[in-house]
């Protein structure tokens, strides 16, 4: 028998389990999702973030960090992916998405939060053993070791050409957008150095939470009794948010009888509901109906009248979300997929119409801050016949008056 004793005794730690922090993994699980599926954040988030309340993994707090964990890291992504270009050995091309994802959450929390840097590292490394496992674990806390080297002030001055050699790439990397959308926000604005900064500095502000208290199924008391709300501007039927506020705690909210959509997106829903009309008001239509903001106040507003709803939505996937958002509206109304462009309906048939044309996105950066990424200069050109064609149809569809 052999004498086990003098063996020497592994000196190495023991391995440790990772540890499952459910606000990031969701971030990251948001995040793929935007850039797997071209999903927007609006959309894709919501979801994930009433699914994690279900399973009570979540608070307010939670969900209110992982909420400002995407928007930032999509929003300040341009400025980022220039900081992790320095600190890495190789192009960002060939650093796999799922990796360059975990980098950016976690330049985010060393630069765009006040999260401390230990806890922004170890957090993000964290992360990294949970989803990606321990080797890129290891490139991941190397890089963000080197981020934490320096503040955003500091890398934007290693990493942004001078604004007098390239005044437009200066601003790309300095207000992450691309360099042909500060080239074009410039055409068309005209003017100096300080009006484009306003408007690039305005795209990358958090977006105000408004909800909507949708006619006859809730009303804006009722939101108003919700943590720090406050009236809107414009809209009667609009309840603001504080920053922090979180939609999906509110009970009108998580029951459909209310929702989160702009004032402006609301006043265009009033607008055409309040337009003048002669004779009859029974029949109306949204002829680009997703995700549903519009048609589900519409439709609220549509039953207080005893008129009727159409919804209609080329994407089958869209079509679904308005017919969520229509769910439980107590009036008649119908939803289908179907080509704007080439009516599933006879002309003249409708007192209203609506139709919200597809465009670029360009000018919602603070709600959709992915679009900036997304589009390129040769998409613009497509818009433009698709809209005409929407719009001749919208106008063959409304009846005379």
């Amino acid at each position: 028998m052999s004498d086990t004793s003098r063996r020497p005794r592994r000196t190495g730690k023991p391995y440790r389990r990772p540890k499952k922090d459910p606000v990031r993994v969701l971030a990251f699980e948001a995040l793929r999702a935007v850039d797997e599926r071209d999903a927007y954040a609006n959309l894709v988030l919501p979801p994930l973030l009433r699914k994690a309340r279900e399973k009570g993994d979540f608070d307010g707090r939670d969900a209110a960090l992982a909420t400002e964990l995407v928007y930032g890291t999509l929003r300040w992504q341009g400025t980022y992916d220039a900081v992790i270009a320095a600190c890495v050995d190789r192009p960002l091309r060939e650093v796999d998405p799922p990796v360059l994802d975990v980098l950016s959450l976690g330049v985010h929390q060393l630069l765009g939060t006040r999260i401390p840097t230990h806890a922004a590292v170890s957090a993000s490394v964290e992360l990294a053993r949970v989803v990606l496992g321990d080797g890129r674990a290891k490139f991941v806390n190397a890089v963000l070791r080197k981020v934490a080297q320096d503040d955003l002030d500091g890398w934007i001055q290693r990493v942004a050409p001078p604004y007098d050699d390239d005044p437009e790439d200066h601003l790309a990397v300095v207000h992450s957008h691309p360099r042909w959308v500060v080239s074009a926000l410039w055409d068309s604005l005209g003017g100096g150095r300080a009006g484009i900064e306003r408007l690039l500095a305005a795209d990358n502000e958090r977006p105000e939470v408004t909800l909507v208290a949708r006619p006859g199924r809730a009303t804006t008391e009722e939101l108003l009794g919700a943590e720090a709300a406050v009236p809107g501007r414009w809209s009667p039927y609009a309840v603001r948010l504080a920053e922090g506020g979180e939609p999906g705690a509110v009970e009108a909210v998580r029951e459909g009888r209310a929702g989160v959509q702009d004032e402006g997106s609301q006043l265009v829903a009033l607008a055409l509901a309040n337009a003048p009309l002669e004779g009859p008001d029974e029949k109306w239509l949204d002829g680009c109906a997703g995700p549903g903001g519009k048609a589900a106040l519409l439709g609220a507003l549509a039953a207080e009248r005893g008129a009727m709803l159409l919804a209609s939505e080329k994407q089958p996937h869209r079509a679904g979300l308005v017919a969520r958002a229509l769910e439980g509206n107590p009036g008649p109304y119908q939803v289908i997929t179907a080509d704007g462009t080439r009516p599933a309906w006879r002309g003249g048939s409708f007192d209203r119409v609506l139709v919200d044309v597809p465009c670029t996105g360009l000018g919602a950066l603070r709600r959709r801050p992915e679009a900036r990424w997304r589009r390129r200069p040769e998409d613009l050109d497509g818009f433009a016949p698709l809209q005409r064609g929407l719009l001749r149809a919208a106008l063959d569809s409304v009846r005379v008056g």
